[in-house]
Parts: structure tokens; C-alpha cells; sequence
């Protein structure tokens, strides 16, 4: 374990690092992820009740996130069959920038929001060790965040995320109702068609 840069924000025990990726980081990393993407394309995902989700998914290192009518999990391929690409390293270094840990994590699931796209509360309690951190990216287009508590019925509160910013979800946080309840289109030019592309950082397995 090394230091970690400690945050300038913290709401409801997520702790936030507004503006952490300076302009020409998050221009190499948006190409990086163009590489993912062209060795592990979006899909569409569907969820177990049979409901089109609105953002587009993809992801990279040992093994991805993937919902369809067979349920939620973890799979060391994409939908089509093949393995998932390396996490990039730009990517890693804001995880060990953020979190100081010597484990890496297992995966960095990539979600694309278009105009409309949303993700309604959740938890992400699919991995198989709570005790380790979920690292969230913001790039693109400024999204509304909705932060809530481990009761579904807890209050919640609101942040924007621009592009840039980054969240770590630990602790008492870290199995937190949270969503994205909409995404202001066209207010970055990150990317060249607008939209939003969030990657999260996932260790999935237990530790030794």
C-alpha cells in the first residue's frame, strides 16, 4: 500500500476529486478507450426482467459486468465470446492514485450514456469483496450523481459530475444506493458527438 491523494469533497461518505484528470489526460484516456472499444464493442444490455437498459456497456481487464435474462455477473469474456482487453494504464494509475492499494482491480467496467441515457439506484453488490473500494471516472458530458445510503429508503443527495472528476466509493459507501439521474448533453466537447463515458474499477474476487 502507498499514499493516497485524499479528497477536496466528500458527500455522504463518497469522496470526491473534482476536476482530478487535467484536459490532455482525459483526451490520451478517451483514446485508449477507443482500443477497448474496438476490441470489445458497447452492447446494448438487457436486464433479467427483460428490460433494455439506456446506457451502452462494455469493459476491460480479467473479467467484465454483464447482465442479460440470465442474470447479473461477472464473466471473463464479452457477450460474443472473446476475453476482455488489458485496463489501460492510464486508467490503473488513477486507481492507485486514489486508493494506494497494491491490489489491482479485477475490472473496469465502461458505460456510454447518450442523449437520454440514465441509470436508475443501485447498488454494486455483485463482487465477491466489499472491503475494497469501487473507483469512479467521469468523462464527458456533466452528469447529475445521486448519492444515497445502504437502506434504499435513506435520504439522498445530488452532486454534478464533470469531466475530469473521480469518486471513490469505500467504506461506508462502498454498498450506497447511487445512480445517474441525467446527463447534460452537449456541455463537454470531450467527445466529438457529446455523451458521457463513465468507467468504473472493480476488484471482483476475494482477497487471499
Amino acid at each position: 500500500m502507498t499514499d493516497r491523494m485524499e479528497p477536496s469533497l466528500r458527500i455522504a461518505g463518497f469522496d470526491i476529486y473534482p476536476g482530478l484528470l487535467p484536459l490532455a489526460d482525459q483526451v490520451a484516456m478517451v483514446e485508449d478507450l477507443r482500443q477497448v472499444v474496438a476490441a470489445a464493442p458497447l452492447v446494448s444490455p438487457v436486464t433479467p426482467g427483460g428490460r433494455q437498459m439506456s446506457v451502452r456497456m462494455t469493459a476491460a481487464g480479467r473479467l467484465g459486468w454483464i447482465t442479460d435474462r440470465k442474470g447479473y455477473r461477472y464473466s471473463p469474456t464479452h457477450p460474443r465470446g472473446t476475453p476482455w482487453p488489458a485496463i489501460p494504464d492510464r486508467v490503473l494509475a488513477v486507481w492507485n492514485m486514489v486508493t494506494g492499494l497494491a491490489r489491482k482491480p479485477d475490472c473496469c467496467l465502461v458505460n456510454f450514456y447518450g442523449e437520454g441515457a440514465r441509470m436508475g439506484l443501485h447498488q454494486d453488490r455483485d463482487e465477491g469483496d466489499f472491503s475494497f473500494p469501487v473507483v469512479s471516472i467521469s468523462l464527458g458530458d456533466s452528469a447529475l450523481f445521486r448519492m444515497g445510503g445502504i437502506d434504499r429508503n435513506e435520504p439522498t443527495r445530488s452532486h454534478w459530475l464533470s469531466s475530469g472528476d473521480v469518486v471513490v466509493m469505500g467504506g461506508p459507501a462502498r454498498l450506497a444506493w447511487h445512480g445517474i439521474d441525467r446527463v447534460r448533453h452537449g456541455s463537454s466537447t470531450l467527445l466529438p458527438q457529446g455523451g458521457r463515458i463513465n468507467l468504473t474499477l472493480r476488484v471482483v474476487e476475494p482477497a487471499d
